[in-house]
């Protein structure tokens, strides 16, 4: 059975017992009819993915898996903060008339910063980084940039990703990564997250010639929205299936050149898709 479905079940589960209920509180989100967005919540859930053993995408219900690398490469690759140039439409609640969401995202990762070396935006230099100096442990990204917070449509919820290189056989360097994350939805964003995260060290991997290896998933708070939780507790109740074989073409090197279809994607089986989730806005 897939190793993600066993870890997202004892997520929810965890959160469930815990039952740190924010109802009365003052809270930001609000649902479409304008009541207040409560949550029951977990603090200081880590999650650990080993991309030599699986892809870590959930079989209890479909996670689109070409649609999060889509928005994964909209923010390292694209480095782009507007939805008109995201197929998904899943920024369009907090997108201006212009489609920009603020300087959030792609936007902080485009920035270009001095170096001793020179000139790079936080993407360029994690690449440079792993190619020439793979062993540093200063290798990361970060979009909370508290100078431009107040022009950001919405703070970043993924925001901090630290690469950490690791001896392999043959020769070949493992690449691991840890993921922190603020905040997260569980039912709205759990799996989504964790699957576009290793995609996107499958291909910074590929492009340095390293082997992909383990996802630390970080979550600050952790948690499920009250009108969420009926379907939580149904859905990990489900059958559980084995990871899909994802694989990504060999012959692109260049971590510019990926697409969602340079991933191919073998064996998906996969409980009833969850239509209509209600989101917190």
């Amino acid at each position: 059975m897939s190793k993600a479905d066993e870890i997202f079940v004892s997520m929810c589960n965890r959160i469930i017992s815990e039952n740190n209920d924010t109802k009365g509180e003052k809270v930001r989100p609000k649902w479409p009819d304008g009541t207040s967005a409560y949550t029951i919540k977990s603090f200081g859930v880590v999650n650990y993915y080993d991309l030599r053993e699986e892809f870590p995408a959930i079989t209890l219900r479909q996670t689109y898996i070409k649609s999060s690398i889509e928005e994964i490469l909209w923010i390292y690759q694209k480095k782009s903060n507007n939805i008109h140039d995201l197929k998904p439409h899943i920024w369009d609640e907090w997108a201006d008339e212009d489609g920009s969401i603020g300087k959030a995202y792609g936007y902080q990762i485009g920035i270009k910063h001095h170096y001793k070396e020179g000139d790079f935006d936080q993407m360029d230099r994690v690449l440079f980084d792993l190619k020439e100096n793979p062993y540093s442990r200063r290798i990361m990204t970060n979009t909370y940039n508290h100078h431009d917070l107040h022009e950001m449509n919405l703070y970043p919820c993924a925001y901090s990703l630290t690469f950490n290189v690791t001896p392999g056989k043959n020769g070949k360097l493992i690449l691991n990564a840890v993921l922190n994350q603020r905040s997260q939805d569980v039912l709205a964003a759990g799996n989504w997250n964790v699957v576009q995260y290793a995609a996107l060290i499958m291909m910074v991997a590929q492009a340095c010639n390293m082997i992909p290896g383990i996802l630390m998933h970080v979550i600050a708070d952790a948690h499920i929205y009250d009108r969420h939780v009926p379907i939580v507790k149904e859905l990990i109740k489900r059958e559980q299936y084995p990871a899909p074989k994802v694989t990504l073409d060999p012959s692109i090197t260049d971590f510019y050149a990926f697409t969602p279809d340079s991933f191919t994607i073998k064996d998906y089986r996969y409980g009833e898709q969850i239509k209509d989730i209600p989101i917190a806005i």
